[in-house]
């Protein structure tokens, strides 16, 4: 069964303020991240809100539960009254704009940081603060082409594709948290805060040469096997063998020895005899692979004790009753999300204390906490410095 909420749980960060001036996906991601773990996160949103709240997809709602959302118009003069009374609240301050864009808009780290010198100040950005791409615009799939991903493919002998998940993104933005949290544990010796840049290119090069080093200048089969790949099944489905290991090939060859027992030769007896026929073999794979259906096949092999995953959809994997034994997926509002997926001491550890707010849904209740009275803050509605739902 799926939890229908939970309002504690696990809240390591209760005591961190977070002001969030990102969008999209980098930026949010490293703040849900804090606010699943209880920080207290404040969504700062254009007047027209962040440019997720209008895409085709769940990711709004997926990266901004747990925050609140101060609509507030930083081109305005009097915004800057609010900024200032922010960063003096905050212990940390995230921002995805392109280099130099906070500081004509009197958000930067130096405006802020001169506020409290003890903010912990980080910028995510495509190429970083500095250097000769700085200013060049990108998404997560140029990122993952200028940090040497895209000319890798995860498939035998296919080209390179780009993943359904925006990996560069999500590495940029869990190394944001890395970074936030060490620059935090620093700041309780030292009493300072810290400028952290951070470069979505540079955390996906990051990622890239744990598997493959930094000196690749060709194409290069090594990180692929053939006999680890997803393989169509006799019922349209699909079967991910994960078949590195040798006592793992004499497992599939002992589950598929009644349907293709030529599998069990000499040809493919050992690790680089497989590699050097692994076209043959792959082609040989595809075809017995669709001589059952992916049930069939994920009985044959768990029966023998190889590695086998059928592929499912997120509404299928997120109903799985190895999901639900750990109760991984809550459900708020008619929501299902699955908040920093932990246990901790045998239970299940981040909270889902609210869906993603609307826009400016918290604006006058996040102005009272910094001191603004009620007719400051109607002033600053009535000037378009800010927006509040009603």
């Amino acid at each position: 069964m799926e939890t229908e909420t939970a309002l504690s749980g696990w809240q390591p960060l209760r005591d961190v303020r977070v002001l969030d001036l990102s969008a999209l996906l980098p930026g949010p991601f490293a703040t849900l991240a804090l606010a699943d773990l209880g920080a207290d996160v404040v969504k700062v949103e254009p007047p027209s809100g962040d440019f997720a709240r209008r895409m085709p997809s769940s990711l709004f709602a997926m990266a901004n539960r747990n925050k609140r959302s101060l609509a507030i118009d930083l081109k305005r003069p009097d915004a800057a009254e609010v900024m200032r009374r922010l960063a003096g609240w905050a212990d940390v301050a995230i921002e995805g704009f392109r280099p130099g864009v906070v500081d004509r808009l009197g958000v930067g780290p130096e405006a802020l940081q001169g506020v409290n010198p003890r903010l912990i100040y980080c910028s995510l950005s495509g190429y970083g603060q500095s250097g000769p791409d700085a200013q060049v615009p990108g998404h997560d799939l140029n990122y993952l082409c200028a940090g040497g991903a895209m000319t890798l493919s995860g498939h035998w002998g296919e080209a390179p594709r780009r993943s359904a998940i925006p990996v560069a993104d999500l590495a940029g933005g869990a190394y944001a948290v890395i970074a936030i949290l060490s620059a935090l544990h620093e700041r309780r010796t030292t009493g300072r805060g810290r400028r952290l840049d951070l470069s979505l290119t540079e955390a996906a090069m990051s990622f890239v040469s744990i598997r493959h080093g930094l000196d690749l200048d060709e194409p290069s089969q090594e990180h692929v096997w053939p006999t680890n790949d997803l393989f169509e099944t006799a019922d349209g489905g699909y079967v991910a063998l994960g078949i590195v290991e040798e006592h793992f090939w004499r497992a599939f060859v002992e589950a598929a020895e009644d349907i293709a027992p030529d599998l069990n030769s000499e040809l493919y007896v050992d690790e680089p005899r497989r590699r050097q026929r692994g076209d043959e073999l792959i082609a040989r794979l595809r075809e017995v692979m669709r001589m059952r259906s992916a049930s069939d096949w994920l009985e044959r092999l768990r029966a023998a004790g190889a590695p086998a995953q059928r592929a499912m959809s997120p509404a299928e994997a997120s109903r799985r009753e190895q999901i639900a034994a750990r109760k991984m997926v809550m459900r708020l509002d008619g929501e299902r999300h699955i908040p920093f997926p932990v246990m901790v001491d045998g239970e299940r550890g981040a909270a889902l204390r609210n869906i993603a707010p609307p826009l400016g849904a918290h604006s006058r209740d996040v102005l009272r906490e910094v001191g603004f009275s009620e007719p400051e803050i109607d002033t600053l509605e009535s000037s378009g410095a800010i927006a509040a739902v009603s």
